[in-house]
Parts: structure tokens; sequence; C-alpha cells
């Protein structure tokens, strides 16, 4: 898995390797992981494997990408934009938070910074897949929002980026520095309400 090429996302066993890949890159980081271990992981051969993925590069951007996009969609289901900005935030960072937070994306996280200079792919698609577009899919809703007078927002990018941000307030570094890494629901849902609070305090109307 040394050279890039075309991911092939068609075929049974194309949610398989995902599966085994995300179990293996969350174990052993992205350096460590090995094709045999993710082949092994994914209940599939190394052939097989490369028939998907040419690359381990795509393989992990693939994970991450698919993970991000997963929450993305399942904080959309749960969320009603016709609702007040106070409902619409406090469920988008009750979705935020924890994933923030999560081991998945930690692990990500740090792949991504340890991985900067050798492969900078890693860290853009994470962006990508991850901040920006949790970014845009903001930006749609408090295009919304403030199109009906209930959010008053001359830069609706500052904004978004500022809610997100808001979001990691406390929480978020104690995890990236390993001084915490279990998390009450109680301790997000305080970051959860002083997030939505100090943003309406600059925005709501």
């Amino acid at each position: 898995m040394s050279h890039p090429g075309t991911i092939l996302r068609t075929g049974r066993k194309f949610d398989q390797v995902l599966v085994g890949a995300r179990e293996v890159f969350m174990t052993d980081g992205f350096e460590g992981a090995s094709v045999d271990d993710i082949a092994k992981a994914a209940g599939v051969s190394k052939a097989t494997l490369y028939s998907y993925f040419p690359d381990k590069r795509l393989l992990f951007i693939e994970v991450a990408t698919t993970e991000c996009t997963r929450m993305a969609d399942r904080a959309l289901d749960l969320i009603d934009q016709s609702k007040p900005p106070r409902e619409v935030l406090t469920i988008a960072a009750g979705q935020i938070v924890p994933f923030l937070l999560s081991d998945f994306a930690q692990q990500v996280f740090r792949i991504c910074v340890a991985e900067r200079e050798r492969f900078p792919e890693l860290g853009r698609a994470f962006f990508a897949s991850g901040p920006e577009m949790g970014c845009n899919r903001l930006m749609a809703y408090m295009t919304e929002a403030k199109a009906r007078g209930e959010l008053a927002i001359d830069d609706l990018e500052m904004a978004a980026e500022q809610f997100s941000e808001l979001c990691k307030a406390k929480l978020w570094v104690r995890a990236v520095f390993g001084i915490q890494t279990r998390f009450t629901q109680a301790e997000i849902d305080d970051v959860v309400e002083n997030a939505v609070d100090t943003f309406l305090a600059r925005y709501g109307v």
C-alpha cells in the first residue's frame, strides 16, 4: 500500500474493510497499522484490501470521512432547523461536543498532527470532512435563521467558526493532552449550555 490510486467503493466487502481499518487505526495509529492486521480485522484477503484501497492513506482518509459524515448526518436528522435557535444550537452542540471528545476524533487528530510533515493530505482530508464540513452546515442553518430574523450575524463564516470553538471549551484541551479521557454527561451538558448561551448573547435577537 504505497502508491496512490482510485478507491473502489462497490462490492459487498467495502464496508467490512472500513470497519476493520477503523479498528486497527484506532489501536495502532497510522504508521503502526499494517496491511496484514487491517485485512485480518476486516476478514478479507490482502488482495481484496488492495483492490479497494491501493494506498493506506486513501483508506485512512475514507475511514475519517465516513465517520465525520455519519456524525454530521445524524445531527441533521435530529434537528428541525425551523425551530428556535436555542433549540437547534443545543442539539447541534450536543452532537459536536461528544464527537470532539470521542476516542475516534482524538485519535484521528493525533494521527493528522503526527503525520502532517510526511502526509499533509491526511490533515487536509480530515479538516475538509470534519471542521470545514461542520462549519459549512452551521453556516447554512445560520443563513436561514438570519433571513427569518432570528439571528443577527454579519460574518457567517466567523460565527460558525466561533460556535465550533465554543464547543471545544474546557474539555477538549484536556482530552488532547490526556489530562482527562472520560467525561460525564453533566460535564458535556455544561459545555453545551455555555456554548449556546455565549453564542446567543452575541448573535441572538
